[in-house]
This record gives structure tokens, sequence and C-alpha cells, in this order.
């Protein structure tokens, strides 16, 4: 295993909402940052937070390879957001987590992969124990864990959907906006389905202990928030912008929720209870109702 201080660590995704809090996680904790940047605005950002900058873009497989090689440790964050073309995305993923894991093959170095418990069957409480069941074009969880036995100290996170807290752009900013374009903050049905989530800051940290302390074949939970039921999450929304709050059949959610009906009416509950055991880990910023009557979402 690597010395967990002073490595060279090369992360992708590393200007997004998560991968710039790891970017500060692990320079805070003495490591090293080399971040992928396909544009000018992402190398500055990078630059400011001191790291340094790898130009290239999860396309780009001989520039993932070159930045792996020369890196003690790898997290891998980045993922095309566009689930217009959520298949192509899955598939740039796929490919990059493998260029990556050429690269470290027979070395023992960690690699940090990022999953979601969205993959984990509904209805009942998800641990790290569990495989992904749920049908997806993307393989993150997959790819990575294959390059276990190619000689990398594989690993994954698997991300609350809500990974909240100020400058989030996923999930609950959508929602948001939803219910102002709509005119009201809606449920399906009573509401009662679960969301996972986490806080930025604490997800970060995780990262940094996995890649730290994470063992080959690793799952590790980012969960903060083991289930908010969703009819709580609607009301603090309609509560902050006065807007009624309305329950929706499940035949209604799509022409609601849009690509964000699957999630909206999935009950996702799951567990960190093995992560914090095995990392040392612990949530300690606030849940995702504080952080939403904190009012920062809404001042947009």
């Amino acid at each position: 295993m690597e010395n967990a201080k002073n490595m060279r660590v090369f992360v992708t995704g590393a200007t997004g909402f998560v991968g710039s809090a790891v970017v500060r996680e692990l320079i805070a904790a003495g490591h090293q940052v080399v971040g992928l940047a396909r544009s000018d605005k992402s190398a500055a950002s990078l630059a400011v937070a001191g790291a340094e900058v790898h130009s290239g873009s999860l396309e780009d497989l001989n520039s993932l390879q070159e930045g792996a090689a020369v890196a003690d440790g790898v997290i891998h964050l980045a993922f095309n957001h566009d689930f217009s073309n959520f298949v192509a995305a899955a598939e740039v993923e796929s490919r990059a987590i493998e260029a990556i894991g050429a690269a470290l093959e027979g070395t023992g170095k960690p690699f940090v992969a990022t999953s979601g418990t969205l993959m984990l069957t509904p209805g009942r409480l998800g641990t790290e124990e569990d495989t992904s069941t749920q049908s997806t074009p993307r393989r993150s969880e997959e790819a990575a864990l294959a390059l276990v036995g190619r000689g990398v100290r594989a690993s994954v996170v698997r991300l609350s959907p809500s990974v909240h807290g100020p400058g989030e752009q996923g999930f609950v900013p959508t929602l948001i906006g939803i219910a102002r374009e709509k005119g009201f903050a809606a449920y399906v049905n009573e509401g009662l389905n679960r969301w996972p989530a986490v806080h930025q800051l604490d997800a970060a940290r995780l990262f940094r202990l996995a890649l730290e302390k994470g063992t080959a074949g690793g799952v590790y939970h980012g969960v903060g928030d083991e289930g908010v039921p969703f009819r709580e999450i609607a009301e603090v929304i309609g509560r902050h912008l006065n807007l009624p709050v309305r329950s929706i059949s499940p035949d209604e959610a799509e022409a609601y929720f849009g690509w964000l009906a699957f999630a909206a009416s999935t009950d996702n509950l799951a567990s960190s209870v093995l992560t914090q055991e095995r990392l040392g880990w612990q949530p300690v910023n606030p849940g995702l109702i504080a952080d939403l009557e904190q009012g920062h979402y809404f001042n947009r």
C-alpha cells in the first residue's frame, strides 16, 4: 500500500461539485493533486486550488493513461451528465476506467471509482455488501472492480442520489427548478419513498479515506442520511418557494419530473455503517433537510 501521505493523486472530474471538494480535501491532507482539465476555465480553477493541471478528457484515453501512469493513485469522478445521451456517456466512462486500469495494472496502486446507491435493489436497506442490480448502461462499478484481478487496488464509492451543499448543480436544484416551472412541488403517491443523502464535504473526505485506506474490491457508501422521505424534500421546497405541494400518480411522474422521474419515484434506503467501521469515516456536516432549510438553494 502506498504511503497515505504525500501521494501524487490523479483526479478526473476535479473541477466538478464533488471533485473540487475532493481536490481541496486531498491538498489539505498533504497530497499532491493532478487534475484532469478539458478547458482553460477548468485549468484555471485547478491552478487556483493549488493543483497541477493535466490537459485531456475522458475521451482522450492516451491522456488518461499518461496521467495515471505517473500518479501514486487515481480518483475517478468525471461523468458527462447528459441524460439525453446517457448510453454514450456510460460507454465513454467504461472505456476511460479500462484505460486508467491498464496504466495501473500490476502496481497495487489505489484506484477509487464512483458509482451510486440508486443502482441497488429498491425498497430495502442497501449495504456495501449488496451488488448493483439495476439495469443501467452505466457500468462504472463493474469496470473498476474487474481491475482487482489485474493487480490494481480498485475500490468504489457509491454516492447517494443527493450530494448536497452550497453550489450544487445536481438533483435538488433540478427539483427546485421543476417546482418553479410547474408552479407546485410534487411527490409520487404518499411520498414515502426515501432518498439517502450526503454532504459534499463528507463525500470528499470519504474519497480521500478510500484512497488512503481502501482495500482491493472494497465498496463504500457515501451516505449521511440513510433515507429522507421524498415528501419531506418536496415540502421544504414548496415552503421556501411559497408554492403548493401535491401528490401525483406514478403515471404523472414522467410528465412532471422528466428524466428525474425514476429517481424521484424510487425507494433507495441505504446504509453506510460498514463504511464507517472500515474507513473510520463519520458524516459530520448538516443533513439534507437541514441544508435545505439554510436557504442557500433558493437564493440563486
